[in-house]
């Protein structure tokens, strides 16, 4: 047999047991197989607090053209606006998706509100307190024409907050190592303000009361749990 076709075999036996590893250590559990089933409607209230749901002014926070590319990464998504006794206004964006692989990661503030027309006049971390427990979270400015829209949004992949690509990378292999398909959901809150740090002070709040109102089973599927 020539030195060639030596090496032409070896190559493909080589590659059969890359392949057939690569199928071994697939995981196919699914991590929302194994704990309660969401439903987004339920799982945020839309009383809490000082807080009210107001139905008579549906959220339109992106285009159309937008949400149909949403629709079709997430199996689920959740729009509301908020006010309480003060008059201040909340608007609540959800986005789950069972499958928090590569091809259905979620979909970030900052490429969505500039494919609308925005401009991101600032990008920082930061964290809420709700209880004891910390969520950190990434705060934006947007700003259209004279629409100026302070955002904060967290992304979770399972029971972990992941706020870079980097991140959300290394909590799907965190999860793939144990055999798991993480679930993953976009939580973001925004209110029309010019005074960002207000702005900032307010979701706080509202995060905090909403985090409190929502069903101890299901906490950590939108805050994040310690060691997830």
């Amino acid at each position: 047999m020539s030195g060639s076709r030596v090496k032409s075999i070896i190559v493909l036996v080589l590659a059969l047991i890359t392949f057939f590893g690569a199928q071994a250590w697939r995981p196919t559990l699914h991590l929302a197989d194994t704990r309660p089933k969401v439903d987004l409607e339920t799982m945020f209230p839309k009383t809490f607090g000082d807080w009210a749901t107001d139905e008579h002014m549906p959220v339109q926070l992106i285009s159309p053209d937008t949400q149909a590319v949403i629709d079709k990464i997430y199996s689920q998504t959740l729009s509301r606006t908020y006010f309480n006794t003060k008059g201040d206004r909340i608007m609540l964006s959800v986005a789950y998706g069972g499958d928090q692989s590569e091809g259905t990661r979620a979909h970030r503030p900052e490429v969505c509100y500039p494919a609308q027309g925005f401009q991101i006049l600032s990008s920082q971390n930061g964290e809420f307190m709700a209880g004891t427990h910390t969520i950190r979270v990434h705060h934006l400015v947007a700003k259209a024409g004279g629409r100026v829209e302070p955002i904060s949004y967290w992304v979770m992949v399972g029971n972990r907050v992941a706020l870079s690509g980097t991140e959300q990378k290394l909590a799907q292999l965190t999860y793939s190592s144990r055999g798991l398909i993480p679930d993953g959901m976009l939580v973001r809150v925004s209110n029309i303000d010019a005074d960002a740090p207000k702005a900032y002070l307010l979701h706080q709040g509202f995060v905090a009361a909403m985090a409190h109102a929502i069903r101890p089973d299901l906490q950590a599927q939108v805050i994040g749990k310690a060691g997830a």
